[in-house]
């Protein structure tokens, strides 16, 4: 095991700024050009969402020019009426796929921006696995692109007993196409870029991404594996889950429960105002409060469109889905299954996040239908670009929000 890599001085001092009330102090929406009648409309679409039970409760956070201007909890962690009231700044989520950006890609990104790694180094300088056949030719590249020719995924759950176990079947997942010539995305790509940078610090993922971009941000309240303590306020995820009880806590995914909680491509949980602290850092360009993570160079390039609408690890807005119409070719973020998004849109200066908990079923057992969830967070997006003024003025809005269509929401 190599010793783990040392974190910069800078970072360790900075952190008291990092967690200082500015620069994501709440601010009225008219101070950053902003128009907060239109930001209402963030309340009629998540509100239409909880009257057609899409979901048991959302947590959205909207920001711009370094402050934060929307900042509301809606609806309750589970169905029970006893539940906690969502709380942007207490309500933990299971983050799903938005790990493989906050912490593997960013992982990679420090690494890269330190030079411990480049884009086209194969992935069999790092790992033994990669270095014969067809897998010699996979580069690191590649795998942020989702173009490593490997599946995308693999049953690990069930098959293996141990952590290591299925670490091996990862590593042993044979290619289904030649590198570099398709895109499918894969979490199995994923998770061999958490072993990559795991092999290049000596350590998990969790504890370099916590001691290199988590604690120096003050994200507090994003982890993998969090404590027992803090289950009373995470938002819980299936009920009838294959393990045999409710999840509160654990990692939704199950590639990533048997990898031990601790995944390339899930398992970290995190709260709407932590990912507040994390999007404004990419939007200064690896920044925050004095801190640098990584510097702005590196951040142009991971999220710069790269292969067809996919950028480095992350994806681009291609108008429609979770990042709505509205939003710049610029833009960039990523979606997660148990219904997470985050959205960061460089030109307008702009993020929005929304967590929800869309896979906790219902009472009666029925799983809420996706669409709810897909119009609301796709109508937040459209609304937080659409109250910003241009030159003063607003631009015209759509005639109606997909939230009031309710199409294919079947409704009660």
């Amino acid at each position: 095991m190599l010793a783990p890599l040392p974190i910069p001085l800078s970072l360790l001092l900075g952190a008291a700024l990092a967690a200082s009330p500015c620069p994501l102090c709440r601010v009225a929406p008219d101070s950053v050009g902003m128009d907060a009648a239109r930001l209402e409309l963030v309340d009629r679409a998540a509100q239409r969402g909880l009257s057609y039970d899409g979901y048991p409760g959302m947590a959205v956070v909207v920001g711009r020019d370094d402050r934060v201007v929307w900042e509301r909890g809606y609806g309750r962690l589970g169905w029970d009426p006893d539940s906690r009231a969502v709380d942007p700044e207490r309500t933990m989520y299971d983050l799903a796929s938005l790990t493989k950006v906050v912490a593997t890609t960013t992982a990679i990104m420090v690494l890269y921006d330190r030079g411990k790694l480049r884009l086209d180094d194969p992935v069999g300088r790092f790992l033994p696995a990669y270095r014969h056949g067809a897998k010699r030719r996979v580069t690191i590249r590649m795998l942020l692109e989702h173009r490593g020719g490997l599946p995308a995924g693999i049953p690990l759950w069930g098959r293996a007993r141990t952590p290591r176990a299925a670490r091996r079947l990862v590593l042993d997942a044979p290619l289904v196409y030649p590198p570099g010539t398709r895109e499918v995305y894969s979490d199995v790509g994923a998770d061999v870029l958490g072993f990559v940078v795991e092999a290049i610090t000596g350590e998990r993922l969790d504890r370099f991404v916590t001691r290199a971009v988590f604690r120096p941000l003050g994200m507090r309240s994003t982890m993998f594996l969090p404590p027992r303590a803090d289950r009373p306020r995470i938002a819980p995820t299936e009920i009838a889950s294959s393990r045999g009880h409710p999840l509160r806590g654990e990692v939704h995914d199950e590639s990533a429960d048997a990898l031990g909680g601790v995944a390339g491509n899930a398992g970290l949980f995190a709260t709407a105002r932590d990912l507040a602290r994390f999007a404004q850092m990419m939007l200064d360009g690896g920044t925050l409060g004095g801190v640098r993570i990584v510097s702005d160079s590196t951040v142009a390039l991971f999220t710069r469109r790269a292969a067809g609408w996919r950028a480095l690890g992350w994806e681009t807005c291609a108008g429609g889905a979770s990042c709505g119409q509205h939003m710049s070719e610029r833009a960039y973020g990523h979606t997660g299954y148990t219904g997470t998004s985050m959205w960061i849109d460089p030109d307008n200066h702009l993020y929005v996040i929304v967590l929800a908990n869309r896979v906790h079923e219902l009472p009666d057992g029925r799983v809420p239908p996706v669409a709810v969830l897909a119009d609301v967070r796709a109508d937040i997006a459209d609304v937080a670009e659409l109250a910003v003024l241009e030159d003063g003025v607003p631009v015209a809005m759509p005639d109606g929000l997909r939230a009031d269509r309710a199409i294919g929401w079947n409704g009660r």
